[in-house]
């Protein structure tokens, strides 16, 4: 029996399960949007929201332990400074996900996992940035 066994294995060990929902966090906290599949999206939801909790809470305690999940500080500094100012007034409900379709190597069905008012500008932007770095960079060594 089952009892109080909350969540999916999605066919992982502890460890393999843990990290995927660790980089997906790390991932919706830094592009604000992403898509996986649906059942993915529906465990992030519980995880994500807690992570935006502690940047709400905003000591150093919670900071530490957001450290210690998502691994980056760069990505909680955002969680701090940006989603926690953003969601102040907010209480919980900081998570949308909607339906996308199916996937087509083998019809998974996919979802949309966003922060409900996000900034459209994030989603990719910390790759543009780092591409522009790296020109800069190659045109200055040229």
């Amino acid at each position: 029996m089952r009892h109080a066994n909350r969540g999916r294995k999605f066919s992982r060990t502890s460890s393999h399960r843990k990290a995927l929902f660790r980089n997906l966090a790390a991932a919706l906290i830094t592009h604000e949007q992403i898509v996986t599949t649906l059942p993915k999206a529906k465990d992030l939801r519980p995880i994500a929201e807690r992570l935006v909790t502690l940047g709400k809470r905003g000591d150093l305690h919670a900071r530490r332990q957001a450290i210690s999940y998502i691994g980056d500080a760069e990505i909680v500094e955002k969680l701090f400074s940006v989603l926690a100012k953003r969601y102040e007034a907010r209480n919980g409900g900081y998570i949308r996900i909607m339906k996308y379709g199916f996937r087509k190597g083998d019809s998974a069905p996919r979802a949309v996992i966003e922060f409900v008012d996000r900034d459209i500008s994030a989603k990719g932007k910390v790759d543009h940035d780092r591409l522009a770095a790296e020109e800069a960079a190659q045109a200055a060594a040229a």
